[in-house]
């Protein structure tokens, strides 16, 4: 990968560095010019989405669980706290784990931040607003999550982890960032992460039936990665310390997303509908006026086009042909 070698100077930690987000991020530091220490521990992360990293001069891996102490040389000059398992499956199956790495895992990584005088960005989450009562959500909406639900390991989680990092930056006065991130797809996510878009991607791929849980009524805003990078990219660049929204306000119902996925594909595949789980958002869609203010951001890539990148992406994973009919 090239860089524009204006910023080798800046050294950046990505905690959660070889997942999703993670992985993308450190592409987009990498290519500022930036050295990028990635640090995941491969629960949920895999080192497919880092390998053309590894032999990068300014990129190094470390294969460490960020609920222990971590222990850096280098300087430091941001620290990126993207490290969680984030699809419902995965935390539904290490709830204790998710709790740990967004209380635990966040306190050492503000701790390094601490240590090093670096600037913190915290990757939260729309799951802040649980089942929201007000739409779309802006920042200042204080949410409506069951702390006690199946998906409150990660909701409670993410807003203890947005508790702390406050507290760092009045209390010990960290240099600190928030990003509330809406559903993001793209390439890398993981064909069995149990989120929409990769479910009925494969599903329509392999000509399987679609499952749609619920009525399919229940409405999400779906961002591509690229734009959600540059948005998070921004955040980290800005003076913004306010938690600030970053997601596509596009809302969609799911079942429509489906029929958009299966028609892309020119799957034969049919739509079947199936109970729907426990705490399910019934609405998604966040209020970006902040974002478009403070950071001059917001998306560019339309669903159509970004489903578009990760259907070849998904086609390339699964080995399917350009025709499943």
């Amino acid at each position: 990968m090239t860089s524009k070698g204006s910023n080798k100077s800046i050294a950046s930690v990505v905690t959660g560095g070889a997942g999703f987000l993670g992985s993308h991020l450190c592409d987009r530091l990498l290519a500022e010019g930036q050295y990028v220490i990635c640090i995941d521990n491969l629960i949920t992360g895999e080192t497919s989405n880092i390998a053309h990293l590894l032999g990068h001069e300014h990129f190094r891996f470390i294969n460490h669980d960020i609920t222990n102490y971590i222990f850096i040389d280098e300087t430091v000059n941001n620290v990126l706290h993207f490290a969680s398992p984030a699809s419902p499956i995965d935390y539904l199956k290490l709830p204790i784990q998710t709790l740990k790495v967004g209380s635990l895992g966040t306190h050492k990584a503000l701790g390094l931040a601490k240590a090093k005088g670096a600037r913190f960005l915290l990757a939260s989450t729309s799951e802040v607003y649980g089942d929201p009562q007000v739409h779309p959500q802006p920042e200042s909406y204080w949410g409506n999550v069951n702390p006690i639900g199946y998906r409150g390991v990660y909701d409670e989680a993410k807003r203890f982890s947005e508790a702390m990092t406050m507290a760092y930056h009045r209390y010990h006065g960290v240099d600190t960032r928030i990003a509330r991130i809406f559903n993001t797809y793209g390439p890398r996510m993981r064909i069995n992460d149990g989120r929409a878009i990769p479910a009925f991607m494969s599903q329509a791929l392999r000509g399987e039936d679609v499952t749609v849980f619920g009525d399919g009524s229940q409405t999400r805003s779906v961002c591509y990665v690229d734009d959600m990078i540059e948005g998070i990219y921004r955040l980290l660049m800005s003076d913004v310390v306010e938690p600030i929204n970053i997601g596509n306000p596009d809302e969609i119902p799911i079942v429509q997303l489906a029929k958009e996925i299966i028609e892309l594909t020119g799957s034969n595949s049919k739509i079947v509908f199936k109970e729907l789980p426990e705490d399910d958002p019934k609405v998604r869609q966040p209020d970006i006026s902040k974002a478009r203010k403070l950071l001059m951001w917001a998306p560019k890539i339309n669903r159509k086009e970004g489903l578009k990148r990760t259907l070849e992406y998904f086609r390339q994973k699964l080995l399917v042909p350009e025709s499943v009919k």
